[in-house]
């Protein structure tokens, strides 16, 4: 069965953003709420429509997903590279961190 995650982006800076546990949005992929199966994530995509009315998030979307070490992995190179941040430069975005996304 298929994991996956709903991911948007912030209205008020466009940041990428992961919907969490109890409803809020982070930039953090490894806070991510990870579900299986097509009532589950149907649901979680719904919470996730509650927020684009308060004007929280734009356009969230379900994203598939593999679970590494108890972490969520972005199966797409889209959704790699939006985990990450910019992909201009090594030293730019989340990847500059130095920790997972």
């Amino acid at each position: 069965m298929t994991q996956e995650i709903v991911t948007a982006n912030r209205l008020r800076d466009g940041a990428v953003v992961y919907l969490a546990p109890e409803g809020y949005w982070s930039e953090r992929l490894a806070d991510a709420v990870v579900v299986e199966g097509e009532v589950a994530a149907a649901e979680l995509l719904g919470t996730a429509e509650a927020a684009v009315k308060a004007q929280i998030v734009v356009a969230p979307y379900r994203a598939d997903v593999t679970l590494e070490s108890g972490l969520p992995v972005p199966r797409t190179t889209k959704e790699r590279i939006r985990s990450r941040g910019p992909s201009i430069h090594p030293e730019l975005g989340k990847q500059a961190e130095g920790q997972p996304a």
